[in-house]
């Protein structure tokens, strides 16, 4: 049984996928399909949902993902507190790893991750920085609780930006397959996913690359910005995508697919 718990990060956003609830597939649904070829029977759950920071996963998903008795955990939380405008970097970490405590004193192989040095501008300087903070952190909880980690700020692979989104907060659909890879690697699981061949990426000029940034601020940076002025996310109509376990070797799509015919006479109802 594996539980992914966290944000956006694990639900999978900037990997689109019209087929799969929340319109994303991600890394952990390519984690589970794998897993499930050497465990038929694996069950999976995807409790993650954008924008959720440490305290709302921490209430929301430890609780029901350890209630299904997972034997597999991976856990990613706190990106979206170190984005805020203010944030106690002591506080966060010392929440984080009373979390992690709660997860591995499941017994459950629990799996965590460092946050990428992504390109921001130097305006965003100390947000940088407390992801510096926040990665050695999560390092030496790692350690200390006997959890695998996923050391995704030493992958220097993800300095192409190829492997982003748009919004260079969140990996595209190759970046997630990258990660999926790592993760299994982590894991010691024989996987089927081939290493990704990326061709060397020709730079823009300066030019170019200032005209991009100051669209990138004029559409992602500044909205998210406004959003949390306002007090609200992305996340908040939206659901798990996967809250109860489902048995991975069915087909997720297939799965996807019954949900939707399960609740379509219902809406057709109303």
């Amino acid at each position: 049984m594996y539980v992914a718990l966290g944000d956006s990060f694990t639900e999978g956003v900037g990997d689109r996928n019209s087929r799969l609830p929340n319109g994303v597939r991600g890394w952990a649904d390519r984690v589970a399909k794998q897993l499930a070829k050497q465990d038929p029977g694996l069950r999976y759950a995807n409790l993650a949902i954008r924008s959720k920071r440490l305290q709302q996963i921490v209430e929301d998903q430890i609780g029901p993902a350890l209630a299904m008795r997972p034997t597999l955990i991976s856990f990613y939380a706190g990106g979206n507190d170190i984005l805020e405008l203010r944030q106690d970097m002591s506080s966060l970490v010392r929440r984080y790893e009373e979390a992690v405590q709660r997860l591995a004193g499941s017994g459950a192989r629990l799996v965590l991750f460092t946050g990428f040095d992504v390109m921001l501008p130097s305006v965003l300087g100390p947000m940088k920085r407390r992801n510096w903070l926040y990665n050695e952190a999560v390092r030496d909880i790692a350690g200390r609780y006997g959890a695998l980690l996923v050391d995704h700020w030493a992958f220097e692979v993800y300095q192409d930006p190829r492997l982003w989104d748009t919004d260079r907060l969140h990996m595209s659909p190759v970046g997630h397959r990258l990660m999926a890879a790592k993760v299994l690697d982590v894991l010691g699981v024989r996987h089927t996913l081939k290493p990704v061949a990326l061709d060397p990426f020709q730079r823009s000029g300066w030019a170019e690359r200032i005209q991009r940034d100051w669209q990138w601020l004029d559409e992602w940076v500044l909205p998210l910005f406004a959003r949390k002025i306002r007090r609200v996310t992305l996340g908040d109509s939206l659901s798990p995508r996967w809250p109860e376990p489902v048995l991975v070797s069915h087909g997720l799509r297939k799965l996807a697919r019954e949900r939707v015919r399960q609740t379509a006479p219902e809406t057709t109802a109303r």
